[in-house]
């Protein structure tokens, strides 16, 4: 496969691989060092922790201050600065704030604490989506009035092409997420070829996976020919899980949300709709949350784009590592820095 992309890409080409766990696979096989030279991989807007804004952070851990008040979260965002403080830092404060698996987990927690609120962190991209969704109807369905979602949420298509719209980054095709795409299938893509006339396919994860698929896109960008092809069969049908979409649309409805590097994109946030007002978190409280701010020497925003690869970050290994993070990129296990200092360093 190695051997055939050397053949066949003759012209220079930049693919930008959009999902977390792409960048993980592709540092951690070393996959850019196999490649021709004529084929430039950019890492893009593909980890929902890293692209979670400092304001809704900022919304968490003010939940986790709530006097009784338990918050659920994945280990993920336990880390994550925000602008003055943590979720590990206010459970080191005595807050009360759990590592989650799930979110059936957090409706247990709610069902053993009746007289606690349990504020679960809905973060993750179409993926996790109608795993809350069949939760929030679980609860409904057993009339636990004590659980609530906090959903942060954020979904990928119109994300793509806001950052195309951007014009920053000139790009021949794009590598897009497995895991999302198992549920909402290949048709709502199917603009970044007719539109844009980017080359497109879904792919695995395995190495042998994502060689497949470069190889995919530099016949399309040879021939001309930009369509969106499916090379992760084993788990995408062009029409997606429909099941899944069916529980995501009962219980979400489209809003306008905010993204990490690439401001606010209408359209691209999960709300719960209004008819399951009951289990919005950020309804049931008056928050007071401390102004908003950003660590100015951090350049997530723009690895978050693909401007700039981790390394040219001037914290990159120096104020900022896994250890002493300082942004989001550097946290998630799917963030591109993290990745980078983890395989590429």
């Amino acid at each position: 496969m190695i051997e055939e992309i050397h053949r066949q890409a003759t012209e220079p080409m930049r693919l930008m691989e959009v999902c977390g766990t792409h960048t993980v696979s592709i540092a951690r096989y070393g996959l850019r060092q196999v490649l021709p030279k004529t084929i430039e991989l950019i890492s893009g807007p593909g980890c929902p922790v890293c692209v979670t804004g400092n304001r809704e952070l900022d919304k968490a851990i003010s939940m986790a201050r709530i006097p009784d008040a338990l918050v659920a979260t994945f280990g993920d965002m336990m880390r994550v600065p925000g602008s003055h403080s943590t979720l590990a830092l206010e459970r080191a404060g005595g807050r009360d704030v759990r590592v989650v698996y799930s979110p059936l987990d957090g409706l247990k927690m709610a069902k053993e604490n009746p007289h606690r609120k349990v504020i679960f962190l809905g973060v993750g991209f179409e993926t996790t989506a109608p795993t809350v969704a069949a939760t929030v109807l679980e609860a409904k369905k057993d009339g636990v009035k004590n659980f609530l979602v906090f959903s942060v949420h954020k979904t990928v298509p119109l994300a793509l092409k806001a950052l195309l719209d951007l014009g920053e980054v000139k790009l021949d095709g794009f590598l897009l997420p497995g895991h999302v795409s198992a549920i909402i299938g290949s048709h709502p893509y199917e603009f970044l070829a007719g539109k844009y006339g980017l080359a497109c396919v879904i792919s695995g994860f395995e190495p042998l996976d994502i060689l497949h698929s470069i190889l995919i896109l530099v016949q399309q960008v040879k021939s001309r020919l930009s369509r969106v092809e499916i090379q992760y069969k084993r788990g995408v049908y062009p029409e997606g899980n429909l099941k899944a979409l069916q529980i995501m649309g009962q219980v979400f409805e489209p809003s306008d949300v905010e993204w990490r590097g690439l401001g606010l994109i209408k359209g691209t946030g999960l709300a719960l709709r209004q008819e399951f007002a009951e289990f919005d978190a950020p309804r049931a409280f008056d928050l007071q949350v401390p102004p908003t701010r950003e660590e100015g020497a951090c350049r997530c925003g723009e690895v978050l784009r693909g401007l700039i690869r981790p390394q040219l970050c001037p914290l990159f290994a120096r104020g900022c590592s896994p250890q002493n993070p300082v942004g989001p990129c550097m946290v998630s296990s799917e963030g591109s820095c993290a990745a980078a200092y983890k395989y590429d360093s």
